[in-house]
């Protein structure tokens, strides 16, 4: 049966996902940091697969973890989003920073996209103005520019495309499903998608510190994905895009705070947008409602 919506709190939406985005800037964080050993499919194989044994061990308590609402879309959605993961890990390995950012950040404009075809969810004026007021923030903060190769830049762009098909789908899954089940989906699909190369090519931790990084991925992906999850139950998929959007000022502040990257008036002009097109995007939909 669908779960109840009752009155919740306005603040509900963006706690879960400013604590997402949270999460998800310590994940890329310690991916960021992995050896170069590990490529994308290795990578992409830890987070699903270690996300597979952990909510399965966690949550299933002697039900059949898979059993769902709609399941043809649930594996659509775990293709979707797993392969939006593959896509961004590749994008940042082959452009500059920067540029890979701000074209994935793109994906709110997707995200509308897909709300307007699939489910007729439009958006007005002043969410546009919010949109464009989040993206130029983005912009600002890591000091766009177009380089890097046309492949990897279109390759960014997939990325952004499918994150939000995948965040447009979440939508109407969190409906009927909860959190973990659909996390689940993306897990078991992107473990099939990444198996084959990691059977030809497999990979052993060979240090105590990388045991840890993994276990640091898995654990912060899943409590990131079951936040964000949780979040568009409360939120149209255009919104929760544009909250998680608040990844980029984490990952600027983990920047000059972790690796000495130097403070400027892009990191302050930038959030500034970022933070409050944010915000006066959920006030303008809270009032809408």
């Amino acid at each position: 049966m669908p779960q109840k919506r009752s009155a919740p709190s306005p603040m509900a939406a963006p706690l879960f996902m400013l604590t997402a985005a949270l999460l998800f800037t310590l994940m890329s964080t310690l991916i960021k940091l992995m050896p170069d050993t590990y490529t994308v499919f290795h990578i992409g194989f830890i987070r699903c697969f270690g996300g597979v044994i952990v909510l399965i061990l966690c949550f299933s308590k002697g039900k059949n973890p898979y059993a769902g609402h709609n399941i043809p879309l649930l594996i659509f959605r775990g293709c979707t989003g797993s392969t939006a993961f593959v896509l961004l890990v590749t994008a940042l390995r082959s452009l500059p920073l920067s540029t890979a950012t701000v074209l994935f950040y793109c994906h709110p404009v997707f995200t509308a996209a897909f709300g307007l075809l699939i489910y007729r969810e439009g958006i007005n004026l002043f969410q546009t103005v919010c949109i464009a007021g989040l993206l130029a923030g983005v912009a600002v903060l890591f000091d766009f520019s177009f380089t890097g190769s046309t492949a990897g830049q279109t390759i960014a762009i997939a990325s952004a495309a499918f994150v939000g098909l995948t965040f447009t789908l979440i939508r109407s899954l969190r409906i009927h499903n909860g959190p973990v089940v659909i996390y689940l989906y993306f897990c078991t699909m992107g473990t099939l998608l990444t198996l084959p190369y990691v059977v030809f090519h497999p990979f052993l931790p060979a240090t105590p510190m990388e045991w840890a990084m993994i276990a640091g991925i898995i654990l912060s992906s899943l409590g990131a994905q079951l936040a964000m999850n949780q979040g568009f139950f409360y939120c149209k998929g255009f919104e929760g895009a544009a909250y998680m959007s608040s990844e980029t000022v984490f990952t600027a502040i983990v920047g000059i705070v972790f690796l000495n990257d130097p403070v400027s008036w892009r990191f302050f002009a930038g959030a500034l947008l970022i933070i409050g097109s944010g915000l006066a995007l959920g006030f303008i939909s809270s009032k809408a409602t």
